[in-house]
């Protein structure tokens, strides 16, 4: 007996006051960053003060809202239309934040991580002046910034730390990033945590931290056979810069671990909700399959999937078998070859909606209780806010 889900109701999740954030999570390319644009659209133009924080670096959400450029700031999208269908928004590219002054019509602001200004803004935040451009300065920071396994899903959750304390928008959406694996961004603070505090890096510190040189003299010896051997590998200048890197770190570095725990238990709270992304093929939904399992794991709370570019057909009544049929008659008559033409498009998409539709079978099988909601395939890309309203219209449906 095929198992029918319960529908995702994504304006409920959308009006309810409580929804403080909403992650757009899946595997890459499923179209999770057009899914964040539309939710946090129509949210706004339900009267919330919305911020949506992409970490696409294809840009796409910059021109489907109109922005000429998206960047570590949040821009004011402007053409969002109030509840009672009159457009909002200010001039220029960047408006005030938070609730319009009636309280009735919502806002929309949109940004694009940037990995290493967020970087440079904890260590100038958390750090003396001087330290911090030790820090800054430094090559091996510079690297690790910009590059390190991990980082960019590190700082987006750091980022969405920094605009949920602001406590500037009643929502914050998050379209996680284009990782090889969606569980990249869940894991990505613990792996970078694990890096800060792991051995060579409390071994590098030692002797910065000894504190005299009495303390120092104990831990030379053993730390100059380390030393010796990671210059042989690294070559002393790269040692050398790691060595001033982590001891001008030493001051900030304890904080990653404990904002990445606030944001982490922020996520299991009972305002965020995980909305999955994914595609009905096999690949895509597999990887659902597990991020449901993972979030279930770390108690974070599940709102539902969305199925996106689903393939259905106006004329779903003619079954592909007998469109198929319909057409082989055709041809072995010899006769309207453009009407054999299009039975076989019509066979053969059909066809496509029955493989489609036993995916998400086979996902509702393992998770009965995971509410859906699908967006059919559309004809061509959005690029603009009219294609954005249409999405979220087809969410909602």
């Amino acid at each position: 007996m095929t198992k029918t889900a319960p529908a995702l109701d994504i304006d409920a999740i959308l009006d309810d006051e409580n929804t403080r954030i909403i992650v757009c999570c899946g595997s890459g390319g499923v179209g999770k960053t057009t899914t964040a644009a539309a939710l946090g659209l129509r949210a706004a133009e339900r009267g919330r003060s919305v911020v949506v924080l992409t970490v696409d670096p294809a840009k796409r959400l910059a021109q489907a809202m109109g922005l000429t450029e998206l960047d570590n700031i949040p821009r004011l999208v402007k053409g969002v239309r109030s509840p009672d269908g009159a457009k909002g928004g200010h001039d220029g590219s960047q408006g005030s934040r938070g609730s319009s002054p009636d309280g009735s019509r919502g806002e929309l602001h949109a940004m694009m991580l940037d990995m290493k200004r967020t970087f440079d803004e904890i260590i100038e935040a958390h750090a003396d002046p001087e330290r911090a451009r030790q820090i800054l300065t430094n090559p091996f920071y510079q690297s690790l910034s910009s590059s390190f396994s991990g980082t960019q899903e590190y700082m987006a959750m750091e980022k969405l730390g920094q605009l949920r304390r602001s406590g500037d928008w009643d929502l914050i959406i998050v379209d996680t990033p284009p990782s090889r694996s969606a569980l990249d961004f869940l894991d990505a603070p613990e792996r970078l945590g694990r890096f800060l505090d792991g051995r060579l890096i409390r071994i590098l510190m030692a002797p910065a931290k000894a504190g005299g040189r009495s303390a120092f003299k104990l831990l030379n010896a053993g730390f100059g056979l380390v030393a010796g051997a990671l210059t042989k590998v690294l070559g002393a200048q790269v040692l050398k810069d790691i060595q001033m890197f982590v001891s001008a770190l030493d001051a900030v570095f304890g904080g990653f671990r404990q904002r990445a725990e606030q944001t982490y238990k922020l996520l299991q709270a009972p305002g965020t909700a995980f909305v999955i992304v994914a595609t009905p093929e096999r690949d895509a939904i597999r990887e659902a399959s597990y991020f449901v399992e993972r979030l279930a794991e770390e108690r974070m709370p599940l709102a539902g999937l969305v199925i996106n570019r689903m393939h259905r057909s106006p004329a779903a009544a003619l079954s592909a078998a007998r469109s198929t049929a319909a057409a082989e008659d055709l041809e072995a008559r010899g006769e309207h070859d453009l009407a054999a033409a299009v039975l076989r498009l019509h066979a053969g998409r059909m066809q496509l909606a029955a493989r489609e539709q036993r995916e998400q079978e086979h996902f509702t099988s393992a998770h009965p209780t995971v509410p859906i909601a699908h967006v059919p395939a559309m004809a061509e890309d959005v690029h603009d806010l009219d294609g954005l309203r249409e999405i979220g219209e087809l969410l909602a449906s």
